[in-house]
């Protein structure tokens, strides 16, 4: 495997018309396109194609984190409005987080902050007929961000019920629109379960239940598993080369049942649904390595580089089985850690056979993971993808890669 920290981003930009970006997602979901891209081969049809065009023997791994609405705003008494981004709890788990009936805190972006040095900042929140009264307190800053505490005067309700009734989605900052009570419903998986993410896992907003029946019809497997996004999703690469740029942490939960599906048939064409599930399952494969390297002790932490350092010999059935021990000598259902894998070209496979995903930004690390399945053929699917007159990003349209 090439290590990709020579590699310049300058090399990966390509022309994005404005117009190219989808400010609204489709009509009715599921009825978007869908570019297929098999071994250098392209064409195009609806999204609701993809229960054709999927290989035999698939099973798709699927994202199951869900948006939450991030973004709250408190007025001061001068009358200047804050803007407050909740990013990561601070802490806890995300699960603690949202549950908390009396307070919370966060890693927070804040908008306006030289217009807030001090204090609390309140503001009345309406809640099934009741009235209560929710405060945030700035704590101090973190890497350019700030720790943020919430709390409230009525334990009846949790943090995840405050955020609902007074929180905005966070739509990507390139959706130059305010928010309409439909994202509320589109920029969410027909599938999302688990609350924590500040951006969709885009590639699952194509999916409709009818969709997924089919599938399981057709003898496709769903593996569920959750990353939750953070906002380094939509980090730019600014620096000359990759290895003066660094990748955002994000946390995934991975039900043991996932592990033995792979083990099960480690043959099988294992297809993410969008790179954050693409990165978590191959993040599962270079943690396995490191539990085998350290005696099967240690965090579920994968950092950066750590797949180019480490061995490469190790197979799959090596790697989720240092997982599946870890897993039962703790007595433990789910896998917990965080992940900062960077997937660029040079990258070698080791469970994912192919991608769904929509169409990245230029210069983005996405950019790089397609590269890394497709080669140099990304630039000739993008360019047939603004030639057919696809949209791009978020709302946008959808892409198969089947390098195999």
């Amino acid at each position: 495997m090439n290590d990709p920290r020579h590699i310049s981003i300058e090399d990966f930009d390509y022309v994005l018309p404005a117009d190219r970006i989808a400010l609204e997602p489709s009509a009715e979901r599921g009825t978007s396109r869908l570019l297929k891209w098999q071994k250098g081969r392209l064409e195009h049809g609806q999204f609701a194609q993809i229960v054709d065009w999927l290989p035999s023997n698939t099973a798709l791994i699927l994202n199951e984190t869900k948006v939450i609405p991030a973004r709250l705003y408190f007025q001061k008494e001068t009358g200047a409005v804050i803007e407050i981004f909740c990013l990561d709890p601070i802490g806890q788990d995300h699960q603690m987080a949202m549950s908390a009936t009396k307070e919370s805190t966060w890693r927070c972006m804040i908008g306006g902050a030289k217009k807030w040095k001090d204090g609390f900042l309140s503001k009345k929140v309406e809640l099934e007929g009741n009235e209560l009264l929710l405060h945030v307190e700035r704590l101090e800053n973190e890497e350019g961000d700030f720790q943020v505490r919430f709390f409230w005067d009525n334990q009846r309700f949790s943090f995840s019920e405050i955020l609902a009734a007074v929180g905005e989605m966070p739509l990507p900052p390139y959706i130059e629109r305010e928010v309409e009570e439909s994202d509320e419903e589109r920029y969410q998986t027909v599938f999302a379960k688990r609350e924590g993410s500040v951006a969709a896992p885009t590639a699952g907003l194509h999916f409709t239940d009818a969709i997924l029946d089919q599938l399981n019809q057709n003898g496709v497997d769903l593996l569920r598993l959750t990353l939750h996004v953070s906002s380094g999703t939509f980090k730019p690469v600014s620096a000359e080369k990759m290895e003066g740029h660094d990748m955002h942490t994000e946390t995934f939960v991975v039900p043991l049942q996932v592990i033995e599906a792979i083990l099960a048939d480690t043959k099988r064409n294992f297809i993410p649904v969008g790179t954050t599930s693409l990165r978590t399952i191959e993040s599962l494969y270079w943690i396995g390595v490191k539990l085998l390297e350290n005696g099967n002790e240690g965090l579920l932490e994968l950092h950066q580089w750590d797949c180019y350092d480490l061995p490469q010999t190790v197979s799959l059935e090596a790697s989720f089985g240092a997982l599946k021990r870890y897993a039962e000598e703790r007595q433990i259902q789910t896998l917990q850690g965080g992940t900062a894998l960077l997937i660029a070209p040079g990258y070698t496979f080791r469970v994912a056979k192919g991608l769904i995903t929509n169409f990245h930004m230029p210069k983005s690390t996405l950019i790089l993971l397609v590269s890394a399945i497709v080669g140099d053929d990304w630039r000739r699917i993008y360019q047939y993808a603004l030639d057919k007159g696809f949209q791009f990003l978020s709302y946008g349209d959808s892409s198969l890669l089947l390098p195999e």
